[in-house]
């Protein structure tokens, strides 16, 4: 379950995105036509502490990327290399955001949905109440895979067919069609 606030961040997480995607060497597109969230899925931390989420993001009409990303409330031991940027969350008080392919959280949780944990619903909780938020996307893992199996993340979603092995794939408004987000081999 994922507990979201009705609150501002500074900057924003697609503002934090726009700023560091282009500059990664899986980018494909048009840089500055303006970042939009095409859709997101998200995962439990078991222990309630770092937020999961992955966002899908296009620039214009330039090709959809996934976004990975870790919401901490201190800096990731090891992992300075993956942090994307800081922002201010109105409740939480700043918030370390990584590219998630580098957090160990993450990674676990992402085995899981190959094995089908499903994603997390996300909860906005008002007055006093907690309201379900519709999920964006769904996604399906077609089963799981072994201990020391590399887990491959789709950076630039496409037409690619899926490898053998284990695969996890989304559907989102106007895909209706699975599309590959992550592999095992």
């Amino acid at each position: 379950m994922a507990l979201l606030y009705r609150t501002e961040l500074k900057p924003s997480k697609l503002e934090l995105i726009e700023a560091w995607l282009p500059g990664r060497p899986w980018f494909e597109g048009p840089a500055g036509a303006g970042l939009e969230r095409v859709a997101a899925y998200r995962f439990d931390d078991p222990a309630g502490e770092v937020g999961l989420e992955t966002m899908l993001v296009r620039f214009g009409t330039g090709p959809v990327h996934q976004v990975p990303l870790t919401y901490r409330g201190a800096p990731l031991d090891g992992a300075r290399d993956r942090l994307i940027g800081t922002m201010e969350h109105g409740v939480l008080g700043r918030r370390w955001v990584y590219d998630a392919l580098g957090d160990p959280v993450y990674l676990a949780a992402l085995a899981g949905a190959f094995a089908g944990v499903p994603q997390a619903e996300e909860f906005f909780e008002v007055d006093g109440r907690r309201e379900v938020r519709a999920a964006t996307m769904a996604i399906t893992g077609s089963g799981a895979i072994p201990e020391g199996t590399t887990a491959t993340v789709v950076r630039r979603l496409g037409a690619a067919a899926p490898p053998a092995g284990a695969t996890l794939t989304g559907t989102w408004a106007g895909r209706p069609d699975p599309v590959l987000l992550a592999y095992a081999n």
